[in-house]
């Protein structure tokens, strides 16, 4: 019997898993960006014929083809046609379909095996989501760096940005996040050059960050947890950023909760799948109605998820005991 193959293509990586029909992982592997609305086809072809030929070594036998594929993919991603990348899986052993999904589904079938509830991520990007019959049934926010993503990784790095840039100048409050940024770009703060009016350090940074793509503001936001948490006098400024982060991310999951769909909700990306503050206080403005015999739910990405799509497009009904084997054997692949 031919295999399925699922894949959890994201911005930053790519992971192909090889399963039967009986939710069973036989192989698991990594690649590079997978969207190739930010990285380009060539790239995300790639990262998926890396991914896959890593997930067929570790399987160490000949697959005879695979049956069908999911893709789950992020944002406008979803928007591109599986026949663009039909054939470079064709070539690789894809014998059947290959549909692309949604990487908010990847994120809440990675947290449960039933088929509503919601799902809030935030990595990079922030976006949540109502699922009803195991599709989505509203979402609010993910509408990139310009329009939205309120509470996103890019969020809290530009606002560390702006509070740094205008604690330099004088028109904000010091911050313990001038020093880190700086150091973060290599600048030395003790230039005492003045150019035109003002310190050689600051435009060195406005230069710096103007160099930068707007979207790799995020590598900035960890600079606010560092702070906020730093032990011996927690950054005011860093603690309002991410309070703001909390109640932007607090009211894009309230857009899309309906009382009369209760399930797990489930919490994936970066900023809310660690153990902070800001993820606890964003759970605490959950209305009870949405969590009523459920709960909230983080994970790490989205590939289990992946694999859970992979098998409902297959025909197969995901139900504890499939789910449980998913994650089980998926974990033995990937290690510690």
């Amino acid at each position: 019997m031919q295999n399925i193959l699922a894949f959890d293509a994201g911005g930053t990586s790519t992971r192909a898993v090889i399963l039967d029909r009986l939710g069973s992982c036989l192989g698991y592997g990594r690649g590079g960006s997978g969207n190739p609305v930010s990285s380009g086809f060539a790239v995300a072809l790639a990262s998926l014929r890396g991914a896959l030929e890593g997930a067929a070594a570790q399987l160490g036998a000949a697959s005879g083809g695979y049956s069908s594929a999911v893709i789950a993919m992020a944002g406008s991603s979803v928007h591109t046609s599986a026949d663009l990348l039909s054939g470079e899986l064709a070539a690789l052993g894809l014998r059947g379909s290959l549909v692309i999904e949604a990487d908010l589904l990847a994120t809440f079938f990675s947290g449960t095996f039933h088929d509503q509830g919601y799902a809030l991520v935030a990595g990079t990007g922030a976006v949540g989501a109502r699922i009803k019959d195991g599709r989505l049934d509203a979402v609010a926010d993910g509408m990139g760096w310009l329009l939205g993503d309120a509470g996103s990784g890019f969020w809290i790095g530009h606002h560390v940005v702006r509070a740094v840039t205008a604690a330099v100048d004088g028109r904000g409050p010091r911050t313990l996040l001038t020093a880190a940024l700086m150091d973060a770009l290599g600048i030395d703060p003790g230039l005492a050059t003045i150019i035109q009016g003002r310190p050689a350090a600051a435009q060195q940074m406005v230069d710096a960050l103007y160099d930068l793509r707007p979207v790799e503001l995020a590598r900035f936001a960890p600079l606010a947890f560092e702070a906020a948490q730093n032990k011996s006098a927690p950054d005011p400024v860093a603690r309002e950023i991410l309070e703001g982060a909390a109640r932007a991310l607090s009211a894009t999951l309230g857009a899309v909760i309906d009382p009369s769909t209760r399930g797990p909700v489930v919490f994936g990306g970066s900023i809310l799948s660690r153990d902070s503050p800001l993820a606890s206080s964003v759970e605490r403005s959950l209305p009870g109605p949405a969590l009523e015999g459920a709960g909230v739910i983080r994970v790490a990405d989205g590939v289990v998820g992946a694999a859970v799509l992979a098998l409902r497009h297959a025909g197969v009904t995901v139900d504890a005991a499939v789910y449980s084997r998913i994650g089980n054997t998926l974990a033995a692949l990937r290690g510690p």
